[in-house]
């Protein structure tokens, strides 16, 4: 039931919890699979050549930054994004310890209690994986679980059709979308809006804890069962 004040209008649920909630730390989400530590620039040349080991530079269509010409022009654009606060960037770390990949939060605003996710730059030696499914869930968890988030969220250019089928299957609500919201490399963004809020999260989250079990995956990689987070 809809609540009302003193002069009969509807407002909204109280909140739990105080605010402005803590910052993200910089400091490394460790999984099964993978983990996730503060983007270095010791972390370029590795990152460069998972990048270039691509068949292709599809995977940059999408980001504002790069294709780089090379490892020299995108160390310098790590450099760059290691010290930023926000977009505050990560390095995915395989088992190994080599670096695949990175991700961000940002947006970030404690006195609302809302973050995003972006920024997401995965080679293709981890896309499809249990390293790429696992990232995300350690961001998540981090921050609803750690920092107490009430909204993660989930923005992509409309035409990503890669990104918006990734946004559902990680349990992200589709919101509208926001007609010419930006511009970037020269070309007009549609913007699609995704989130997930605190009240869906321990059903995402246990949907994540099921499909990442070791059990769930035949000898050879492939899934038993697929991830379930609606």
């Amino acid at each position: 039931m809809t609540r009302t004040n003193e002069f009969g209008q509807p407002i909204g649920d109280p909140l739990d919890g105080a605010f402005p909630r803590p910052r993200p730390p910089r400091t490394a989400m460790e999984g099964r699979y993978c983990s996730l530590v503060p983007l270095l620039p010791d972390h370029a040349a590795a990152l460069h050549a998972a990048y270039a080991s691509a068949p292709d530079a599809r995977g940059w269509t999408y980001l504002p930054h790069g294709p780089f010409a090379d490892e020299d022009s995108y160390a310098a654009w790590v450099a760059d994004a290691a010290k930023s606060e926000d977009p505050l960037f990560f390095t995915v770390l395989a088992p190994d310890d080599r670096p695949l990949g990175t991700a961000s939060f940002l947006r970030i605003d404690p006195g609302a209690g809302v973050i995003e996710v972006g920024f997401i730059n995965f080679s293709h030696l981890m896309q499809r994986s249990r390293i790429s499914t696992e990232a995300m869930f350690l961001m998540m968890s981090r921050a609803f679980d750690e920092l107490g988030y009430r909204r993660y969220e989930w923005k992509c250019d409309a035409l990503n059709a890669p990104s918006m089928a990734a946004a559902n299957r990680l349990g992200f609500n589709y919101e509208g979308t926001f007609r010419q919201a930006t511009h970037y490399k020269g070309r007009n963004r549609d913007t699609a809006w995704f989130s997930i809020i605190d009240s869906e999260w321990p059903a995402i989250r246990d949907a994540f804890i099921a499909w990442l079990e070791p059990e769930n995956f035949e000898t050879g990689g492939g899934q038993k069962s697929p991830l379930r987070t609606k």
